[in-house]
Order: structure tokens, then C-alpha cells, then sequence
């Protein structure tokens, strides 16, 4: 059987055998563009109209658009610390302004996080005279504990 890691190396290699962007591909799937970056990768189940739809665009076989239709088991890091550099930064972020983002989550909201499940994210290019900047926005829910 094909899993989640064998198909999302599959469509990587399709992507890029046809020239497609992760943009083409969510426009032809009519879903978002994390959302569909994130299901490819393996990292959510597609519908089989979805996954049907995507392995038709990406000349996959049977078996891979199976396995874009399987529950995943979430989170792609290989190590605790990750190694590629660009996740790195993302780690690094996090263990620089971990505790900030925590406590203003905490004075603002109250005690409780922020959803990673009723969540969007975006990625965007934003031109700037000293080097275009990288801004991804993080929207989670704020779901409060509950005693």
C-alpha cells in the first residue's frame, strides 16, 4: 500500500514533471492554497473528489490518490530539531518569542491557546525597498480551558 509519505513524494515529483505551481493546484481543486499544499504533503486527508481531481491533474495512479484520501498522522518533521533551514527559522521563532506569543495569548484572552485544528494560515510576498519580506499570518481560534 501507498502511504501518505510515498504519495506526497509522488506528487512533489509530478508537480514539478509538469511545471504546476501549489497555486494551480489549489485553484483547480477549488480549496485553499495552505489547505492544499498541506493535503499533498500528506498532512490532511483529501475527499475522493478531491483526491480523484488531483491525481487526474497530476497523472498519479490509483494507489496514490488512495492514499491522499487516508487519515494522516500529523506533523512531517523527521527530528525534534528540525534541520532544513527554512523550518529551522520557524523553530528558532518560536523558541525566541515562544513565551511572548504565550503570555499575550494569556493577558488577552485569557487561560487557554490557540487552535492548530480551527485554524488558516497564509503566505505572503510583501515587496520592501530592503529586501521583500516574508509574512505569514497564523489564525487559530482561541479555545479557553476549561475546568
Amino acid at each position: 500500500m501507498t502511504t501518505k509519505k510515498d504519495a506526497a513524494d509522488a506528487v512533489l515529483a509530478a508537480k514539478v514533471r509538469l511545471g504546476l505551481s501549489w497555486a494551480d493546484l489549489a485553484e483547480a481543486l477549488g480549496a485553499p492554497l495552505v489547505w492544499t499544499t498541506a493535503a499533498l504533503l500528506g498532512q490532511h486527508p483529501m475527499s475522493k473528489a478531491q483526491a480523484e481531481k488531483a491525481a487526474e491533474i497530476l497523472e498519479l495512479p490509483a494507489d496514490v490518490e488512495l492514499a491522499l484520501r487516508l487519515q494522516p498522522t500529523r506533523g512531517a518533521l523527521e527530528s525534534a530539531v528540525p534541520t532544513d533551514p527554512t523550518i529551522y527559522r520557524f523553530y528558532e521563532v518560536l523558541q525566541v518569542y515562544g513565551p511572548t506569543i504565550k503570555e499575550l495569548i494569556h493577558e488577552q484572552f485569557g487561560d487557554g491557546i490557540m487552535s492548530a485544528i480551527n485554524f488558516r494560515m497564509d503566505v505572503e510576498r510583501v515587496p520592501d525597498p530592503a529586501g521583500d519580506r516574508v509574512v505569514v499570518t497564523l489564525d487559530g481560534k482561541f479555545l479557553p480551558y476549561q475546568w
